[in-house]
C-alpha cells in the first residue's frame, strides 16, 4: 500500500486538526501512568508488550500476523485506516509499530513528531477520557520480507558494499563496553548513529530538521543509493532511525527484529569491538 495523504512525520498543529476524522486511528504508546494522567483526545492506549515477541533471551521479535491483526482491532483498526503513533519518550515505542505495520505489508501510518512531550509541553488539548472504540476489521496475513533483516540476511551481506548497517545503540553499548547479551560490540562494518542524536532536545524531543540529520548521514557514509538495515538491542531505539530515514526519502530500509539480543547472543557471529 502506498502512503497516503497524510505526512509520515506529522505535527502537532496538523493533528489537531484531524482529531475528529473517522479515517484516523490515534495510538497512545506512553507508559500507562501517563496515558492515565493525560493522552491525546480520541487516543487508544496500546501497551508496548502487545506488538513484540519474546524468545528469550532474544527480545523484540516480531509478533504472529493473527495476534498483531487482532491486538489492533481491538482499538478499532480497519485496513482503510491510518495510524499515528506517539509515545512519551521520542518516539521508539510509536516508530517500533509504524515498523511493524511496514513488515506487514501496511504502510498507511504516520509518527507524531514530538510525541506526548511535544504536545503536552506546547499546550495542545489533553484527556484522561477513555475512548472505547468498535472492534475493526484489521488483518495482515503475510510479511513484507523487504522491510526485514533476520540474521541470515545479515550474515549474507556483511561484505555487501551496496548494504550498510545502522547501530542506533548508545556508545558503550557500540564499543562493547557496555553489554547486555553473551557477547559484546557491534555487527562488523555498522555505523554508530545513537538513536538520541535524532532528537532535538530545545525541541520538545522532535527530530531534528531534514537538513541537520541529512548532513549527518551524508558525513557517517549513508546515501539514499544503498540499503540500510537498522538495528539496536530489539529493534526499538532503530525503529526510530527507521523512520526517520523512510522521511527523509531512502527507500531502501530494513530492520532487525531481535538485533543485538539475538546477533550477540549466538556464539559465532562476527563482532568488532
Amino acid at each position: 500500500m502506498n502512503q497516503t495523504k497524510y505526512p509520515l512525520v506529522i505535527e502537532c498543529d496538523a493533528l489537531q486538526n484531524l482529531l475528529n476524522n473517522d479515517d484516523i486511528v490515534i495510538i497512545d504508546l506512553c507508559k500507562k501512568e501517563a496515558w492515565v494522567q493525560a493522552h491525546i483526545p480520541n487516543a487508544v492506549h496500546l501497551h508496548y508488550a502487545q506488538i513484540i515477541h519474546i524468545q528469550k533471551p532474544v527480545m523484540g521479535l516480531l509478533p504472529e500476523a493473527a495476534e498483531f491483526s487482532n491486538v489492533l482491532a481491538a482499538l478499532g483498526v480497519n485496513n482503510d485506516s491510518h495510524i499515528i503513533a506517539y509515545d512519551d519518550e521520542g518516539g521508539g515505542k510509536a516508530s517500533r509499530l509504524l515498523w511493524t505495520l511496514e513488515a506487514f505489508g501496511f504502510s498507511h501510518y504516520s509518527l507524531l513528531n514530538g510525541g506526548l512531550i511535544a504536545w503536552a509541553n506546547e499546550g495542545y488539548p489533553v484527556t484522561t477520557e477513555v475512548k472505547h472504540p468498535e472492534t475493526g476489521t484489521f488483518s495482515v496475513t503475510t510479511k513484507n520480507n523487504a522491510a526485514i533483516a533476520e540474521r541470515d540476511y545479515v550474515l549474507e551481506n556483511l561484505n555487501n558494499d551496496s548494504v550498510k548497517f545502522l547501530d542506533a545503540r548508545s556508545t558503550p553499548e557500540f564499543t562493547g563496553q557496555k553489554c547486555f547479551a553473551q557477547r559484546g560490540g557491534h555487527i562488523p562494518g555498522a555505523i554508530h548513529y545513537d538513536w538520541l542524536e535524532l532528537m532535538e532536545p530545545t525541541n520538545n524531543a522532535r527530530l531534528r530538521s531534514a537538513e541537520s540529520l541529512n548532513a549527518t548521514l551524508s558525513n557517517k557514509g549513508f546515501d539514499k543509493e544503498k540499503e540500510v538495515v537498522c538495528y539496536c538491542h530489539t529493534h526499538h531505539r532503530s525503529a526510530l532511525s527507521f523512520v526517520m530515514l523512510k522521511s527523509l526519502g531512502y527507500n531502501k530500509l530494513r530492520g532487525y527484529p531481535g538485533s543485538w539480543s539475538d546477533w550477540g547472543n549466538i556464539a559465532d557471529t562476527p563482532i568488532e569491538n
